[in-house]
């Protein structure tokens, strides 16, 4: 037990990543759809690419969203009307008519003319309540068919146009009379019927409604079905017309179909095989190409946050509503990783993403030609972040690829732009607008993992930084020495396509340990005394060493990230101070060179190699007499080159040919300091 917790112990950081690779691969299956998925890509009018394909079962063959709704408009437009009838009234009527008849037209009338009215009106009223009486005008088609309930049973069926009108019944009269030849009883006859006349059909909306639901609900979803062992389509066949229905049925009862007992924990595990091995694959990339970063358990776990962030998210919305996938903006995490680390990682990582983000979404090969495609232009356009228009411009970059790699997919998929969703472009715009939340969200992340992007870089190389003017007022010298490094280093650079921000703020913040001990430093002694006259080359040596250490204790005290300090810790790697080493040497050949030597470590990245190289050169570029052309090649060589032979660049990420690059920058940036001529030949 006790030798596991040693191996547990000298293996802690490796034991950390396997427990944040197992605990971020469950968290990700975890959100993945709990439904099987078809294994077949198709696109409608392109040819069936796979092998023939048979009916694994029965299954039934689905409507399109066009077919079934147009079944449930038929049946709105063509559903039974409800209308509750009220018999007594038809009683009660034709008594009042009677009595109120005699009342209106006396017996001084005709009594020719007079029996004539009575009998057309009792017609007409026992004509109008055959069917009924409506109580108020209805837009209805005279052709629906009305049933009428008396007392919520069933009396008759007829049509709408049966039932009568109260606003026709005048017409009616008029005409009756005329045609009778009464027409000078038309006024004191619609009177009457105004009068006595009452509606004894109102219309049921509830009951009707009801009745609707109830036919809408029985409208069938599929039509016919497919038998186990049917050849459903053959390679080289152009998926179209029924032959796509059939497919999408297929593919439909499959992402239906919920896991069962007996499948569930092999599709688990499956699943949990191919998320683990993309999320290895992410690891291994780190181990070989960033070891600098794969050894640093909190941006790798940065890594995988961001990984897994953008997973969570986007199950979120297809959960929601898959119509909204295109708003999540995947974009993000390149921009982020690019910001803190570099390019290549950041898309790597992104393709690794997308891959995972396949089994969510459908479509799946759409969503990853677009979001990859995205994922390379963000790449290749965003650069120097902390530019607030850089961030603009990429973003409509972005937009733009997004909707015409969207408008050139529905195109193949329709055969035309007729039916193109133009509000999908609006999606699009939505996800650029959000990709520029990476700002804030790029101030979250320095904050909470202790990471450092350009835009923290840019406020810390301002000279006015209470850091900064602390060193120029206790040390003006080494504080001239540091801008004099800074701009050498940052053309260097700018020269091999290093981070040129990053090595200016490293070269700014170098030398901050001297401020314990200004005077101790030849570019701070003002006065001409130099205070290691008076100490031993031992001494002199420690106090010079120190101002290494000091300088991580002050940017500590101070906040300043890791990556500034990596310049501190690296800028002198494990070289000798020399001077007081053959001073020492001088006196006892038997001295051990280690009490003259930097701690270290050696420079492990293009950055820090640069400002070693720059350091050393401008520092020793002070001693210089009558400087020339040729004695300023001569002393950058020289001093480049014994870096080289002491194995200073061993570590770092940089090659010949980028140090040969380095030392040409040097050369010119030396000359033009001391305004060298061009040495003509005598």
């Amino acid at each position: 037990m006790k030798d596991f917790i040693n191996f547990l112990y000298k293996n802690h950081s490796l034991a950390y990543k396997l427990i944040l690779f197992i605990s971020t691969t469950f968290l990700i299956v975890y959100l993945f759809p709990k439904s099987g998925k078809f294994k077949y890509n198709f696109e409608k009018g392109k040819p069936w690419q796979s092998e023939n394909l048979y009916a694994p079962f029965d299954f039934a063959i689905k409507k399109t969203e066009e077919e079934i709704q147009s079944e449930k408009n038929e049946i709105k437009d063509n559903a039974i009307l409800y209308f509750n009838l009220e018999p007594k009234i038809k009683e009660a009527v034709i008594e009042s008519y009677k009595t109120e008849f005699k009342l209106e037209f006396p017996d001084s009338l005709v009594k020719q003319n007079k029996d004539n009215l009575y009998a057309k009106g009792l017609d007409l009223l026992k004509n109008f309540y055959n069917y009924g009486v409506l109580s108020e005008n209805y837009d209805f088609s005279k052709e629906r068919k009305v049933i009428l309930l008396e007392g919520r049973t069933e009396k008759q069926t007829i049509k709408f146009s049966d039932l009568t009108n109260q606003g026709e019944i005048k017409n009616i009269i008029s005409k009756l009379l005329k045609n009778e030849n009464l027409s000078q009883y038309t006024t004191p006859y619609i009177s009457l019927f105004f009068d006595i006349v009452e509606p004894n059909v109102s219309y049921d909306k509830g009951f009707t409604e009801k009745a609707l639901q109830n036919d809408l609900e029985k409208v069938a979803f599929t039509r016919g079905s497919v038998e186990k062992e049917t050849l459903i389509i053959s390679k080289g066949e152009v998926v179209e017309g029924n032959k796509y229905q059939i497919l999408k049925s297929l593919e439909s009862e499959y992402e239906s179909q919920v896991w069962t007992k007996s499948n569930y924990n092999w599709i688990l595990f499956a699943y949990t095989l191919l998320v683990s091995l993309a999320l290895l694959m992410l690891l291994l990339f780190l181990r070989k190409y960033r070891k600098d970063i794969f050894e640093n358990n909190t941006k790798v776990t940065f890594i995988f946050f961001n990984v897994f962030l953008m997973v969570f998210i986007t199950t979120i919305v297809v959960n929601y509503n898959s119509l909204y996938i295109y708003v999540v903006p995947i974009c993000i995490l390149p921009l982020v990783l690019k910001a803190f680390f570099d390019a290549r990682l950041g898309l790597f990582t992104h393709v690794i993403t997308v891959l995972l983000l396949g089994f969510i979404v459908s479509n799946s090969y759409e969503y990853m030609f677009l979001q990859i495609i995205a994922g390379i232009v963000t790449i290749l356009t965003v650069s120097e972040l902390y530019k607030r228009a850089n961030l603009f411009i990429s973003v409509g970059q972005i937009t733009l690829i997004y909707i015409i790699a969207y408008f050139a997919f529905f195109v193949i998929h329709e055969g035309s732009i007729e039916t193109l969703k133009w509000e999908t472009f609006g999606l699009f715009v939505l996800c650029g607008l959000a990709t520029l939340f990476v700002q804030p969200l790029i101030y979250a992340y320095e904050k909470l993992f202790g990471l450092v992007s350009d835009v923290s870089l840019l406020e810390l190389s301002d000279t006015n930084t209470k850091l900064l003017k602390e060193l120029s007022n206790k040390a003006p010298g080494t504080f001239h020495h540091s801008l004099n490094v800074a701009n050498l280093a940052e053309a260097s650079a700018n020269e091999i396509g290093a981070n040129a921000m990053l090595v200016r703020v490293g070269a700014l913040y170098h030398d901050i340990g001297k401020m314990m001990n200004p005077t101790y430093f030849t570019e701070n002694q003002s006065t001409g005394i130099n205070p290691h006259d008076e100490l031993s080359s031992k001494e002199s040596a420690k106090i010079i060493i120190d101002h290494v250490i000091n300088g991580i204790e002050i940017a500590k005290k101070n906040n300043l990230p890791d990556r500034v300090i990596d310049f501190i810790r690296t800028h002198h790697g494990t070289s000798l101070v020399y001077y007081f080493y053959k001073k020492e040497k001088d006196l006892d050949d038997a001295i051990d060179e280690n009490f003259f030597k930097y701690p270290g470590p050696k420079p492990f990245s293009k950055e820090t190699a640069i400002l070693m190289m720059c350091d050393s050169v401008e520092a020793a570029s002070k001693s210089l007499k009558e400087p020339t052309s040729s004695k300023i090649d001569t002393f950058v060589e020289n001093i480049i080159n014994k870096q080289m032979v002491d194995e200073q660049f061993l570590n770092a990420d940089i090659t010949f040919k980028e140090i040969q690059s380095i030392k040409k920058v040097l050369k010119h940036k030396l000359a033009n300091i001391y305004h060298l001529r061009i040495e003509y030949p005598e």
